[in-house]
């Protein structure tokens, strides 16, 4: 039973580990975006439409990459370049990408005469299965080799942009932008340029957490009403819990994963516990991990110094 909570709670914490690592390269850039949410609304109603149209998984990721970047894109603009407030922008898009999503979701529904449903070729694309050799390794296959490709692929994505943030110019030059924007111009760094690319690409990782929630926890079936399900906002909290590092989101999003799907594996003839208790507690944690972390007094790892505030080159 504890292998099989631990795979749960792996499947759970993807989106949640995409979503935070999209948000991530947003805020080390020195943009506060709260339109998470709603890039991953959109990004799983693009993610299954492109899906259930082609049958093609790449296809399917690719939209929910691209929709969340022009979301993020809009941001970009009117943050950057009109310099408009970064919480009232991201609170917006949160709202817009809702609405999208929901709208052409009704509007997809109606066109199949009922809840759209993934092919069967297609599910079998992103159907959990062990990884030759090392899916038969005792327990470890099962609980870390055995998972759908995307799971994989988060896992990847976190990873390569931890070593992008830290070990490259590209992700130097970005720091430098999200903690001192006025410096980084002064060093001939195109602040604009960094913050366009950087949002723009934390939105798409945004939205590929969205296609995992309509592609995999959907059960290949399109939910108009319950995709995300508050998902986006404990993304916004875990970039907090995981101090602005990708790497340590991994670990981040496997903890608040194990929350979300904790009800399914307590033995309920010796815990009895309301179910609207569960669905509470990934949000009460996120909320405990918000106070602790505003209490925290050390310097290391906290937000960049810039971020929600945005830069007018002229003031400098």
């Amino acid at each position: 039973m504890l292998i099989n909570f631990l795979f749960a709670a792996i499947k759970a914490g993807t989106p949640l580990l995409l979503g935070t690592t999209g948000e991530i390269i947003t805020e080390k850039s020195g943009h506060l975006n709260l339109g998470v949410e709603g890039m991953m609304f959109m990004g799983a109603f693009m993610g299954f439409s492109v899906g259930y149209h082609t049958e093609s998984l790449p296809l399917a990721l690719l939209a929910a990459f691209g929709i969340g970047a022009f979301a993020a894109l809009i941001y970009a603009l009117l943050t950057v370049t009109f310099q408009a407030n970064q919480n009232v922008t991201g609170l917006t898009l949160t709202i817009f990408g809702t609405g999208f999503a929901k709208f052409f979701g009704e509007k997809m529904i109606s066109e199949a005469g009922g809840s759209p449903k993934l092919s069967d070729y297609f599910m079998k694309t992103i159907a959990e299965r062990p990884l030759p050799v090392l899916g038969e390794i005792p327990v470890i296959g099962k609980l870390i080799f055995s998972h759908n490709p995307i799971v994989y692929l988060a896992i990847i994505i976190a990873i390569i942009c931890s070593l992008y943030l830290f070990r490259t110019k590209a992700g130097l030059n970005m720091r430098s932008v999200g903690e001192n924007p006025a410096a980084a111009d002064a060093a001939g760094i195109n602040v604009t340029l960094v913050k366009y690319v950087d949002i723009c690409l934390g939105g798409g990782i945004c939205g590929l957490g969205g296609a995992y929630l309509s592609l995999i926890n959907g059960g290949g079936v399109w939910n108009n009403s319950s995709v995300v399900s508050g998902q986006g906002w404990i993304a916004v909290a875990l970039v907090i819990f995981a101090s602005w590092s990708p790497a340590k989101a991994i670990f981040g999003s496997l903890i608040f994963g194990a929350f979300s799907v904790l009800q399914f594996y307590v033995p309920k003839d010796i815990i009895t516990i309301p179910n609207a208790f569960y669905g509470m507690l990934p949000f009460l944690i996120t909320t405990i991990v918000l106070v602790i972390t505003s209490m925290r007094k050390s310097k290391k790892g906290t937000q960049p110094a810039s971020c929600g505030v945005n830069y007018f080159r002229e003031e400098r």
